[in-house]
């Protein structure tokens, strides 16, 4: 697997992974919510697959953490995606990925980048996500209450994974633990404010959304409005996985993405 390189901005490194196996345009991966770049080590991993790059966003993996301030009038969440969608494009212009691939709250990431940044891109996929991200209260109140019960909520049956076995678990619960409370809590906050329904019309470049076809916590449906709303867009669903389709069933996901980008 390759080293960890690191780009220096706005006072802060992100850190991030790349390979560089195939041709076509290099696609950088975004994680989401709790994640870091080991949530792709299938993808960028890929020997079959087009050029990868996988960020760790602030405070996740190896990057430097931001400190988020709040501003007055400004919706909530939004300068965590701001700080987020910075780490991207930094990513990017430092590995000239011109492709976006975000898993759900790094789809609410890529989708911000594409509509708020200048940022020359030839695709994006849209991976378990959707263009409003509410999170259950209940889910919030455990988050910030009672960690390792979230955690293992997240893990049951039918939640990330369609049919969890241990080994999916534990690289799965290692990375929300290394992540840590505050900032899981914070990305899942962030998600429940992100809202950008009423943009999908301004993003202007060819858009996939994929997702497995038994996720509950993004469902088929958010996948469907996606395609429906925006300008252009195809819609695939992986089968037999749920929210993480990328690690339960990573060949008929890498497929779906090569078969997108060709």
């Amino acid at each position: 697997m390759s080293a960890t390189e690191r780009v220096g901005h706005d006072g802060r490194e992100t850190a991030y992974r790349r390979t560089d196996y195939g041709a076509g345009p290099t696609v950088c991966y975004v994680h989401g919510a709790g994640g870091n770049h080991q949530v792709w080590v299938h993808q960028y991993g890929d020997r079959r697959g087009p050029p990868a790059v996988a960020v760790d966003l602030s405070g996740h993996g190896d990057s430097d953490d931001v400190d988020v301030e709040v501003e007055v009038d400004v919706p909530a969440g939004t300068a965590t995606l701001d700080a987020y969608a910075d780490d991207v494009v930094a990513t990017c212009e430092a590995t000239d990925a011109t492709v976006l691939c975000g898993h759900s709250m790094g789809g609410a990431v890529s989708l911000w980048v594409a509509l708020e940044r200048d940022l020359p891109l030839e695709g994006l996929v849209l991976c378990d996500t959707g263009a409003k991200l509410g999170v259950d209260d209940a889910l919030l109140e455990q988050l910030a209450d009672d960690f390792d019960a979230a955690v293992e909520w997240l893990h049951a049956e039918g939640m990330f994974f369609a049919e969890p076995d241990a080994d999916l678990v534990a690289h799965s619960e290692a990375g929300l633990r290394r992540t840590g409370r505050e900032v899981t809590l914070r990305d899942f906050e962030t998600c429940d404010a992100f809202d950008v329904r009423d943009r999908l019309q301004e993003v202007a470049v060819p858009a996939l959304a994929v997702c497995g076809e038994r996720d509950r916590l993004t469902p088929p449906a958010y996948h469907e409005y996606l395609a429906d709303e925006l300008p252009d867009c195809e819609y695939r669903t992986v089968t037999d996985a749920a929210h993480m389709p990328m690690l339960e069933r990573p060949d008929a996901f890498n497929e779906t993405i090569r078969s997108f980008l060709v």
